[in-house]
């Protein structure tokens, strides 16, 4: 089965957050999947660790290491039906992009973040539980 993952699901398996144990068991056996921009904002999420002092360059760049290492098929977006999406839900085209993709590969999403989960789920996106 395909999973689309979000990257706050990426981001708690590489910075060994809580969640990390629980999201390597839902996903184990299945193919993630997600849009190709999901490496930029995964750099941004880094980014803005670093100007925050929460992490160092090293801890960064092992990061960006580890995400390297994830198996993770990216797949194409249909922009205009992700702006369409981002139009009627007044949400940002990040989120449009995964609710998008989730949507066309009738695929569940995996997400931490609970706006994007509730508007996933309001559009008819099943949600992986964590």
């Amino acid at each position: 089965m395909e999973i689309v993952i979000d990257t706050s699901a990426l981001l708690a398996v590489i910075l060994d957050e809580p969640e990390r144990e629980r999201i390597i068991e839902r996903t184990v056996g299945h193919t993630l999947v997600g849009p190709g921009s999901i490496p930029w904002e995964v750099g941004n999420a880094f980014s803005a660790l670093l100007k925050r002092n929460r992490i160092s360059r090293g801890e960064a760049r092992r990061g960006l290491q580890l995400f390297g290492e994830i198996p993770l098929r990216y797949v194409s977006t249909n922009m205009e039906q992700a702006i369409t999406i981002a139009s009627q839900e007044r949400i940002y085209a990040y989120d449009a992009y995964l609710i998008e993709c989730a949507l066309r590969l009738v695929a569940p999403l995996l997400t931490l973040d609970g706006s994007l989960r509730r508007n996933a789920t309001k559009l008819g996106v099943n949600v992986v539980e964590i």
